[in-house]
């Protein structure tokens, strides 16, 4: 779950906020999605699936503002060890992520994981 100070204000319509997260070692990055479950994000749920990324998460709740959220996840294996992405994949899905979140005015920031928060 996506930590949302307020469900008033959304990044983009129907997404309140985006995390793109490697657990350790960092090679693989998953799409971590807070949206509006009233108001879904149709064209970027289904520019993810058109680029490889199937869901593997999908859990509401109401936030403590009582703003309804739908937390979202996706991944897309790889052909490395585990499903893992190789270095030309990895580079070829971030570079698509970047695009399909920066045509929508969304800034992104890939991180890895900590230990802790990965194995949750």
């Amino acid at each position: 779950m996506l930590f949302l100070k307020s469900t008033t204000v959304t990044k983009a319509p129907g997404i309140y906020e985006v995390d793109i997260a490697a657990k350790p070692p960092g090679k693989t990055y998953g799409v971590f999605l807070a949206t509006d479950p009233d108001n879904p994000p149709a064209e970027v749920l289904a520019a993810l699936a058109a680029l490889g990324f199937q869901g593997t998460y999908s859990s509401g709740y109401t936030h403590k503002d009582r703003g309804k959220v739908l937390d979202l996840h996706f991944q897309k294996d790889g052909t490395d060890l585990f499903k893992g992405w190789k270095d030309d994949e990895r580079e070829a899905n971030m570079a698509a992520i970047t695009s399909l979140f920066s045509g929508i005015g969304i800034e992104i920031a890939p991180r890895v994981m900590s230990l802790a928060e990965a194995y949750a």
